[in-house]
Formats: structure tokens, C-alpha cells, sequence
């Protein structure tokens, strides 16, 4: 299987966005509950169906640009194809030197978004949950770490240093809208239904004082490469108390809510955001 991502990692990113797009249609039609669960979600947020309908072939092209994202050579930058903006809120919340938090959603590119934000500004933390196939696990470990982002383990230990990292000043990235283990997330408002949200993002914020920044990483078209924007940061949780869980990941939601409204074609809407939470699994947040 490395060797098939080594193959496909040859190739231009545009045929793999091509190649890509047909995946996603694909799996589009032979899958009514995929079907099913798109347009419900698509509802919920307030939007028409065709607004939403790229976001059929994003999530193929998501797939397809894997193997370039995770195979390109450690010491090659990513950014060459990738337009940045809203670097001077990063500048300003380093000046604060209580470390920062990037978050996003699974919009876009958030495989090549912590990437660049390690290139950017590393040394970053990112939590991941591993994959349970072990050659799948294996390759995500070995992608992922490069030089100025490191990974850890959504567990005990993984939340741990990634506080240890806060507290020097530096930053940690995690995405925020998926379903955490059961006992790891609090019930919060998503696009106006209550959605079993992690806490971490929230708890980070609020008892190491880090200035909270949304980031999204657009993917372009014809594969023209990608657009990192770092949002304004969530200023609205610096009033809360270190015990206001509840408010804060309302307000980190809501801040995913904007990025998504803004390009509703790249979102993941085929996640079961409002599903149950599982057993937890680990001692540690769910990511």
C-alpha cells in the first residue's frame, strides 16, 4: 500500500484532484446512507443542496491528495502553491506568550493545514487518533511527523504535552467537529442542533490563557494549490471562567459554523456530526 501512495505522490495535483472527483462521485452514488446523510446535514445548516454539491467531489479529492500531502520529501516546503492570509494575528498572539491554538474543521485541505502551520510557525503539537488498521496507523505516524510538527496520541499523556507546548509559548492545532468518546465532549449547538462536541480546544483556551485562532485551508480549483486563511481569534473566551466549558465550545462551534458558511463546497457533510458518542476508547480527548 506505501508504494501505490509512493506512485500516486507523482502525480500532478491536478490529475489527482481529477481522479479524485470521480472517487467522490463514486462513492456518492453506490452509498444511500452516505446520500442520506449529506443532504440531512446539508438541512440542517440552512442550505440549499446545490450549494453544497461540490463538497460531493471535494471529499475525493480530500482522498486523492493524500499520498502527495503525506509522501513529499521532509526537507521540501509545502507551501509553494499555497496563499496565506491573516499571518498578523499569529504575530499578535505570540506577543501574548501564553501560546496559541489553531483549530479548524474538516474543511478543505486540514491534512495540509497543520503542515504549513509547522512550516510557518513551528514547533506545533497536533493530537490525532490512530487509525486502527496498522499499515494505515503506520503511514499517518510516519506522514505526519516532520520537522516542526510533532504528533501525539489523543490520550492522557498526548494532552499533557500539548499543555507542556502551551505553556512555552507554542502552539498546538486540532480539529474540533467530530464526536469524542463518550465522557470527552459536552452537548453544544452545531448549526442549530445540539452535537456531542470535544472539549479540548475549550479547556486549552481556558486554563492556559492561549489565544484561540481558527484556521481553514480552502483547496483551489483545477489544482492550483490551496488557500491557508488564520481567522480573528475567538477574543469572546477570554471573559469566561476557567469552569465555562459549555460556552467556549459554543463558541469555538460557531466559529466553525462561519468557516464552513463560507465555503460550504469543501465541508465533509457526509459526517455523522450528530450521532451518539462511542465508549471512550482512551484516557486521553478524543480529536
Amino acid at each position: 500500500m506505501i508504494l501505490l501512495f509512493r506512485f500516486f505522490s507523482r502525480w500532478p495535483l491536478a490529475a489527482l484532484h481529477a481522479l479524485g472527483a470521480a472517487l467522490g462521485w463514486l462513492v456518492w452514488w453506490l452509498s444511500p446512507g452516505y446520500r442520506r446523510e449529506f443532504r440531512a446535514n446539508v438541512a440542517q445548516a440552512g442550505l440549499d443542496f446545490e450549494t453544497a454539491r461540490p463538497a460531493i467531489g471535494e471529499a475525493g479529492r480530500f482522498v486523492a491528495e493524500l499520498p502527495k500531502l503525506w509522501m513529499r520529501p521532509p526537507g521540501e516546503s509545502c507551501l509553494g502553491n499555497v496563499r496565506i492570509e491573516g499571518q498578523a494575528h499569529v504575530s499578535l498572539a505570540f506577543e501574548r506568550g501564553r501560546g496559541v491554538v489553531f483549530f479548524g474543521p474538516h474543511c478543505g485541505s486540514f491534512e495540509l493545514g497543520p503542515q504549513a502551520l509547522a512550516e510557518l510557525y513551528g514547533p506545533i503539537t497536533a493530537i490525532y487518533r490512530p487509525a486502527r488498521k496498522p499499515w494505515l496507523a503506520r503511514l499517518e505516524r510516519l506522514a505526519r511527523s516532520r520537522p516542526g510538527l510533532t504528533v501525539v496520541p489523543a490520550s492522557l499523556s498526548g494532552i499533557r504535552q500539548m499543555f507542556r507546548t502551551l505553556k512555552n509559548n507554542q502552539a498546538v492545532a486540532l480539529l474540533t467537529d467530530q464526536v469524542p468518546p463518550e465522557g470527552q465532549g459536552v452537548w453544544a449547538p452545531f448549526f442549530g442542533k445540539p452535537a456531542y462536541t470535544m472539549t479540548l480546544a475549550a479547556r486549552l483556551a481556558l486554563q492556559s490563557g492561549a489565544v484561540v485562532l481558527p484556521v481553514s485551508c480552502e483547496r483551489r480549483a483545477h489544482g492550483q494549490g490551496y488557500f491557508l486563511k488564520i481567522w480573528p481569534p475567538l477574543t469572546a473566551l477570554d471573559s469566561l471562567p476557567k469552569t465555562g466549558l459549555l460556552p467556549a465550545v459554543t463558541i469555538i462551534n460557531q466559529a466553525i459554523e462561519a468557516i464552513v458558511r463560507t465555503q460550504p463546497g469543501q465541508y465533509l457533510w457526509g459526517y455523522a456530526r450528530y450521532k451518539q458518542p462511542r465508549q471512550q476508547e482512551t484516557d486521553g480527548e478524543g480529536v
